[in-house]
């Protein structure tokens, strides 16, 4: 189904948007995402004991900012106490790493908070539009199996599952009931949004080589738990308390659930 906006709501007040960003020694990243992030009304930071004096560094750009400091247990974790602490109607979830452009935020809200009625919203690579300087040959290999899978066992139509650049509506957060700690985390958002019925929509979006500094993320560690969460969700899906459809499919760019 096509994306198409009820003029009534366009017309209405924008949503409060919140910017949820884990941090882990990206202090260097900072210093170039911050000033850049102007699309958001709150920003919360969530810290794991950075060495480096990322939270000073997020304190001194952003005075406004909410800074929660967390044992380094994983992106799982920080997201979840980042989603707790959000006031905002809608989330956007992105990467401290530079990788993903502030700019595009304005287009992942539009399809959550003004006109349409998505409730999740997923950052594509391979939507038209959308690319990525930063994927190896191995991790481009591996997102596309794992995202073909999904397809299979969800019956589903996305475009890339490894990819964490989200916007949500906030009281999805309570509905995914998430409890990943690492960063199969985007796998389970993206699986729970289909089992619990939500209206998601993927919108295009290019990924730039991290600015500084080296990747957390382990290729094979964090693919095999992706794997590992992407079949327990399938044998022990998370479900609302309202009944929900099987599948969902969707186009490139744009799809709807329900």
């Amino acid at each position: 189904m096509n994306a198409t906006a009820d003029p009534s709501r366009i017309a209405g007040p924008a949503p409060m948007v919140t910017a949820v960003i884990p941090t882990l020694n990206e202090a260097d990243n900072l210093r170039w995402l911050l000033p850049r992030l102007t699309g958001v009304d709150e920003i919360v930071i969530v810290d794991g004991e950075s060495t480096d004096g990322s939270a000073e560094v997020a304190a001194a750009l952003r005075p406004d900012a909410v800074i929660i400091s967390r044992p380094p247990r994983g992106k799982g974790l920080a997201l979840q106490a980042g989603f707790a602490a959000a006031t905002g109607e809608v989330i956007v979830m992105l990467d401290a790493d530079g990788s993903m452009d502030p700019a595009e935020i304005p287009a992942f809200v539009a399809l959550v908070g003004r006109g349409f009625d998505f409730d999740f919203v997923k950052g594509s690579r391979y939507a038209c539009g959308g690319g990525s300087e930063d994927l190896t040959f191995l991790r481009r290999a591996g997102n596309k199996w794992l995202t073909r899978l999904a397809n299979t066992l969800y019956r589903t139509g996305w475009t890339d599952l490894c990819y964490g650049y989200v916007a949500m509506r906030r009281g999805a957060v309570d509905r995914l009931r998430l409890r990943s700690t690492g960063f199969e985390i985007e796998t389970e958002m993206c699986v729970n949004a289909v089992t619990t019925g939500l209206r998601i929509a993927e919108v295009a979006s290019f990924e730039s080589n991290r600015r500084f500094g080296e990747s957390h993320l382990n290729t094979w560690r964090d693919g095999y738990r992706v794997l590992k969460m992407m079949v327990a969700g399938r044998l022990r899906p998370v479900r609302d308390t309202a009944a929900v459809p099987d599948a969902v499919a969707l186009p490139a760019a744009a799809g709807l659930a329900a």
